[in-house]
């Protein structure tokens, strides 16, 4: 919680990353006093999820302009680590000092706290007449949306999986802010409550914001965000009823796209149901952005992260899919995604739900509950469109049984997920349940070197693999926050 206070002054200044305008510096006192003005410090929540906090400066995207994607994946094996700069996560060498995981830390709750003092302030707002309430009842969708969005990011990352033990150690869940120096003792109270109540949390903040959200665009919270999300956390929690039922509420309003590159071109689609904005004012910068980290060196991009040969050599991933010519590039030394393209003023999005997986985690749960016929119809739907006519479709006694089917539907999330960071919680949960080991052997850090280990047979060197029992399965809460958390310090995770 002490990381919490470092969000206590000021936290209204922002750049409109909705709008694209600068928003004006507003005290913390005025801040509710007019409808621009809570407009500004509700748009400043959005800022400051996609431009957050990193060693001691606003840069890199953390948490999600960029970073919730770049750490995703490589704490997985389907992207290759290729300098320095990831070197960290992939190999698993991090400590409650290192940048990535405390980074991640304290920009989701700086985040989180900045959303709860909008949320505490709102109904006075309304009896004020400063907004009515419906406006209100809008703006407390969006913060508890980005609210719900933002603890499951913590707890993917710093807790035990919901399918392993729902009474483990989970994460502080904050519900209140903290805008005055005298509040941080309240604040440092808050401990770590269990996974399941966090989960139990992190379902009442959606169906909450479920109710006050409109239909809207991909770019603000909306009720399809909410109700998306909520299929996301039903999946983690083996809810597969519930993860049914989230999906029913969005088949007629969303559909996966045609073409797979549609969602990564900038605008709404129908596959496009959340997305964080990014453009030339505001951004992750050349050292944070998708597009550079991710992009081909040929094609201006730094080129630290690359497909992984693992995937690209693997025998489930059709040598016909489309989305090996319309969503990569390669140079000498590999093969790069093109989701993201612009490595000149980083303008792509970071899209962050999606109907393909809603639908993805709906073939899970009805293959989870016997349905194979409707899970393989499901999976087809966004497998077949990325593939040629002469290419069967899968179908249920092809793939053998229930065992072959989920099998089938979780190699799917890997290619269609592919360098958006949904791999590691994927891991996690699987892992927890028991249907994967831990994190898989990964090609060795650095050490493709060129195009061949992708196009021939070349023996990759793999390492990196930890065992879920190991305690780097999950990150270390960060030395920082249990120093300057003095009145009641929160458990450090086994291990570290």
């Amino acid at each position: 919680m002490g990381l919490v206070a470092l969000a206590v002054a000021g936290f209204t200044s922002a750049c409109d990353v909705t709008e694209l305008t600068p928003a004006t510096l507003i005290p913390d006192s005025e801040a509710f006093t007019t409808a621009a003005r809570i407009e500004s410090a509700v748009l400043g929540v959005y800022e400051s999820a996609q431009r957050g906090f990193y060693a001691g400066a606003v840069q890199r995207g953390y948490p999600f302009g960029a970073a919730n994607v770049e750490q995703g994946d490589m704490r997985g094996e389907d992207m290759y680590n290729d300098q320095l700069f990831y070197e960290i996560t992939y190999v698993g060498s991090y400590s409650p000092n290192s940048a990535n995981n405390n980074g991640m830390w304290i920009s989701l709750y700086r985040m989180i706290n900045r959303l709860n003092i909008i949320l505490d302030n709102l109904d006075e707002a309304i009896a004020n007449g400063v907004l009515t309430s419906e406006e209100g009842n809008e703006y407390k969708g969006e913060m508890l949306f980005m609210r719900a969005l933002a603890h499951h990011e913590l707890l993917v990352h710093f807790a035990r999986p919901y399918s392993d033990d729902p009474s483990s150690m989970g994460i502080p869940y904050r519900t209140f802010g903290i805008d005055d120096v005298t509040k941080v003792p309240e604040g440092e109270a808050v401990g770590r409550t269990t996974v399941g109540e966090d989960y139990t949390q992190l379902l009442a903040d959606l169906d909450a914001a479920e109710g006050f959200l409109p239909e809207g665009g991909a770019f603000r919270a909306n009720k399809g965000a909410a109700i998306a999300l909520k299929s996301r956390i039903k999946l983690h929690m083996g809810d597969w009823a519930g993860v049914l039922t989230e999906y029913n509420k969005l088949t007629s309003k969303y559909a996966v796209t045609a073409n797979p590159a549609t969602p990564f071109r900038g605008g709404n689609s129908s596959d496009n149901i959340f997305s964080f904005v990014n453009s030339a004012e505001a951004n992750p910068g050349v050292n944070g952005a998708l597009p550079s980290m991710y992009g081909n060196p040929d094609l201006g991009a730094r080129g630290l992260v690359k497909i992984s040969p693992l995937i690209w050599r693997s025998d489930f991933w059709n040598a016909e899919d489309t989305r090996r010519s319309l969503l990569t590039t390669r140079d000498g030394r590999g093969i790069y995604t093109d989701k993201y393209q612009d490595a000149t003023t980083y303008t792509d999005p970071n899209v962050i739900l999606r109907y393909a997986e809603v639908v993805l985690n709906a073939a899970e749960a009805n293959a989870r509950t016997g349905k194979l016929a409707e899970a393989v119809t499901l999976l087809n739907s966004v497998r077949s469109r990325a593939l040629p006519a002469s290419v069967p479709a899968y179908t249920v006694a092809g793939l053998g049984n229930e065992d072959g089917v989920l099998t089938a539907i979780w190699n799917e999330r890997r290619i269609e997920f592919l360098a958006e960071g949904r791999r590691w919680p994927d891991i996690h949960r699987l892992s927890g349940e028991g249907k994967m080991a831990g994190v898989p052997s990964k090609v060795a850090s650095r050490s493709v070197t060129n195009i061949d280990f992708y196009t021939t047979d070349r023996a990759l060197s793999l390492n990196h693999s930890i065992e879920y029992s190991n305690s780097r399965f999950i990150w270390p809460i960060p030395l920082a926050e249990l120093q300057t958390n003095v009145t009641a310090p929160i458990e450090q995770n086994p291990g570290y």
